[in-house]
Order: structure tokens, then C-alpha cells, then sequence
């Protein structure tokens, strides 16, 4: 590990211009409608297959093409309008090289991640990425390890500033993964989620507290919404609520809601991802929220088991 951490360090410290060319040559031709075609021979290859899944999930798009395969008729996958990566710690990899005339041919460029800056696969490049290393982990020095952790984190350091010069959002990221949790989180929203205004558990303001829990009773949300004459909401009273009315022997055949109920409470948009309202209900400590509208007019309501069903907590 102190071998490759080293690696890491000469790798950083070798960073420069070839590496901000490299990017800007990326930008201008995936900003052309091409795609980022990664290229390698065995362990490149499978650090290849890691930096093409990375560029496509970070707006880059971008896919793994096998070099070999490649002479077997998937060159076809390969557009004039592409641009090739390809990697080869010797720079000398054959079936890498015989497919250098078919890229010269159709104007198609190339980014050479390789160890050796005078090898035939840099020569023929338009950008050289070094990838030399100071020695591998492996004993015998031949065994790719070092050279493979400094190429998949230069590809790593490729994507991520392309996604910044892209301005690739959170909700970007969400889009190619809708199957994950953080898509859950950030595809979501609380119109998704919430129980509309005829189904949320609403009260007017003069209701006797007895009659009110019938209402919240049926509704199985754990609170009540409190409304005006115009259908806004203006308090809330919840479980908590009706516990505290009971220890202070309030009494509920008589007593309005309005009486005792919370008119200091928290709501939620409904136009809001479903992940916001789960922080407003861990920050004011509730376990379900009034929806509204901009107008401030009631939505709907939402609560923290929705949520759980959801998958969004």
C-alpha cells in the first residue's frame, strides 16, 4: 500500500498541462454529440471498463470498447465523431496499435494514458497522460498494481472535472442511477409521496377536541391539520398533543381544538423533493407535516412512515 500510496504522489505531482489539454479535448468533442470510447488490454482493461462506467454516470458519455474485439468488427461502435482513450502502461500494447490507422483514417483523436512518453501509442496520440509509476508493488515488477491504482485515479480525476466544467449536478447524478437510493433521494418529491388535501386528516378550528380525534383517528397520520373558514391551515395537534391535554385534565367533550392546538408549526411545499421534508421533520423533531401550496393553501399532508415506504429515509 505504501508503494501504490507513493505512486499516487508522483502521479499528482506529474499532473499538468497534457492533463488540462486532455480535458478541454474531451469537453469539445462530447460537447459535439460525441462519446468517450475507452480502450485496454488486460488489467488496463478492466481499469478501462472503471473509467468508462465513471464518465457515463457523471454526464460524460462514454463506453468500453475491447481492443481486440475492436479488429473483430466493434470498430463500428467507434464514430469519426468520438474521441479514443486508450490505455497501455508499455505504450506498446498490439492490439491497440493496429487499430491506430483506422482512428488516423477517420480523423477520430486520441488520448494516450501510458508510462512511457516515447512509446509508439504516445507518438501516435494527440494527448500523452503519464502513468509512470516508480516501481510497481509487485515484487518481480511485473505484476500491474501500482501503475493500475495511479491510472484508475487519473481517470477518476478526468471525470470529476469534467462533471465540474459540465456543472453536473446531484440531481443530474440522480437521473442515470433512478434505481439507487440517492435517486430515491433526489427524484422524489412530496406531491409523490403525500396524501392529498381530500384524505388528509383536517379539522376546523371550532371542533370539540372529542370529535377531533375521530377525525385524526381515521386519517392515521398521528396529527390532525387545523384549518381557517378558507381551508388554510393554521395549527396542527398530534399525538403529543392530545397526551399532554389528557396529564393537564383538559376536557375533551368541551374544549375546542382550537384551544389546543399548535399554531407554532412547520409545513412542507408540495413542489419539494421528498428528502426536504424528511430534514424539516428531523430538525423540528415531528413525524408529519402539513403540505402546502405557494399560496400557503393547504396541499396535502405527509408523514415520516410514507417516507420509510418511500425509501427516501
Amino acid at each position: 500500500m505504501d508503494i501504490e500510496i507513493e505512486a499516487l504522489r508522483a502521479g499528482r505531482e506529474a499532473i499538468g498541462e497534457a492533463f488540462v489539454l486532455a480535458v478541454d479535448l474531451i469537453r469539445e468533442i462530447v460537447g459535439q454529440g460525441g462519446r468517450a470510447i475507452v480502450m485496454g488490454m488486460g488489467k488496463s482493461g478492466h481499469v478501462g471498463h472503471k473509467i468508462a462506467a465513471t464518465f457515463a454516470s457523471t454526464g460524460t458519455p462514454s463506453f468500453f470498447v475491447h481492443p481486440a474485439e475492436a479488429g473483430h468488427g466493434d470498430l463500428g461502435m467507434i464514430t469519426s465523431a468520438d474521441i479514443v482513450i486508450a490505455i497501455s502502461q508499455s505504450g506498446k500494447s498490439d492490439e491497440l496499435l493496429r487499430l491506430i490507422p483506422y482512428f488516423k483514417r477517420n480523423g477520430i483523436k486520441i488520448i494516450a494514458m501510458t508510462g512511457d512518453s516515447l512509446s509508439p501509442l504516445a507518438e501516435h496520440s494527440d494527448v500523452t497522460i503519464d502513468t509512470a509509476v516508480p516501481k510497481e508493488a509487485c515484487p518481480h515488477g511485473l505484476a500491474p498494481t501500482a501503475s493500475t491504482t495511479l491510472t484508475l485515479a487519473l481517470g477518476d480525476a478526468l471525470a470529476i472535472c469534467l462533471l465540474q466544467a459540465a456543472h453536473f449536478s446531484a440531481t443530474d447524478f440522480a437521473q442515470t442511477h433512478p434505481h439507487g437510493a440517492l435517486g430515491r433521494r433526489l427524484l422524489v418529491g412530496v406531491q409523490d409521496v403525500m396524501v392529498p388535501k381530500g384524505a388528509a386528516p383536517t379539522t376546523k378550528a371550532d371542533l370539540i377536541i372529542k370529535d377531533a380525534l375521530l377525525v385524526m383517528s381515521r386519517g392515521g397520520m398521528g396529527f390532525l391539520i387545523v384549518t381557517d373558514r378558507d381551508g388554510a391551515p393554521i395549527g396542527v395537534f398530534t399525538d403529543g398533543d392530545l397526551r399532554r391535554c389528557l396529564d393537564r385534565d383538559v376536557d375533551i367533550k368541551r374544549t375546542s381544538i382550537a384551544e389546543v392546538m399548535n399554531a407554532d408549526f412547520v409545513t412542507i411545499r408540495v413542489d419539494e423533493l421528498a428528502v426536504a421534508a424528511v430534514d424539516v421533520m428531523e430538525k423540528s423533531k415531528v413525524s408529519a407535516l402539513p403540505v402546502i401550496h405557494n399560496d400557503g393553501s393547504l396541499a396535502g399532508a405527509i408523514n415520516m412512515r410514507q417516507l420509510l415506504q418511500a425509501g427516501v429515509v
